[in-house]
């Protein structure tokens, strides 16, 4: 079994100007997991088969944030745009009374997703995510800069060459635990050989900005159906005061915290989050 086979079946669905691969694990009420720039499905390796054997059906796309291996030259691929294709995504397989689990640059998208097409969301789970005036974090922000310069990201993606350099920066601190090599190199591996998504991740990392996540912000407040936020106390990206924030504009919201992680709670802490997950869908389920 291959890391991917963890996450179920591999499938393709079109949704006309962007052909998206997805895995699909389980049956049950269906959740869907958003992963966040420069990651891939396999951020929920951990996580999806855990959620699927207490009963849920659980899809794990790869969206096009540059760890993807299908280009969508065609795709309007702003934050809007690829909120539009999750939503188009939950509308072309008819799933209902969706959860959606998301994290990082995910947690963004979905906010979007929250506040613009929430028709088909029934709950959502929110791990350490960009929000309010923080998209992107500090760290990473001069990216969407570099992106709307011809050639200027072509420095970043040959230090993402580097092994070595990624596990001296616990892959740019986002995880506070070792991610495997070979996760590293799933996640990279796109960018680096093919121009195309290259280009996809540009074009999205040039529309970035902080305007759609404090659109979303004001309208947060409209969202009244059940949300889970999971922060990390020690992440230094999307600090405690973010999740503290979003649980105050959100009316059905609860903010729990999990220790000894970064924004990466899907990797150092998927046995917690996972069941942190599964007890939210216990006490939401639909009746």
């Amino acid at each position: 079994m291959t890391i991917t086979d963890l996450l179920g079946e591999t499938h393709e669905v079109d949704l006309g100007d962007a052909r998206i691969r997805y895995r699909d694990r389980g049956e049950g009420p269906p959740v869907v997991f958003v992963h966040g720039l420069l990651t891939n499905g396999l951020l929920w390796r951990k996580v999806a088969p855990a959620v699927a054997a207490a009963g849920f059906r659980c899809l794990t796309p790869d969206w096009p944030l540059g760890s993807h291996e299908i280009p969508v030259p065609d795709a309007d691929l702003s934050p809007p745009g690829v909120a539009a294709l999750i939503a188009r995504f939950l509308e072309v397989l008819d799933l209902t009374d969706v959860t959606v689990v998301a994290n990082d640059t995910g947690g963004a998208l979905t906010q979007l997703l929250m506040t613009t097409s929430p028709e088909r969301v029934g709950r959502v789970v929110l791990t350490p995510s960009d929000s309010f005036e923080r998209f992107l974090p500090p760290m990473f922000a001069g990216l969407s800069v570099l992106a709307r310069v011809p050639g200027g990201l072509w420095p970043v993606f040959q230090a993402m060459r580097s092994q070595r350099l990624l596990k001296a920066t616990k892959f740019a601190w986002l995880a506070k635990h070792p991610v495997p090599e070979r996760i590293i190199d799933a996640y990279l591996q796109p960018s680096r050989r093919d121009p195309a998504i290259r280009e996809d991740v540009m074009r999205f990392l040039a529309a970035i900005d902080k305007r759609y996540t404090l659109t979303a912000a004001e309208r947060l407040p409209a969202f009244e159906k059940p949300v889970l936020l999971v922060w990390a106390p020690e992440d230094r990206h999307f600090l405690l005061r973010l999740g503290r924030k979003l649980a105050g504009v959100l009316p059905n919201a609860e903010l729990k915290t999990i220790e000894d992680s970064y924004a990466f709670v899907p990797e150092d802490q998927p046995e917690r989050l996972s069941g942190m997950v599964v007890e939210f869908l216990g006490a939401h389920a639909t009746t």
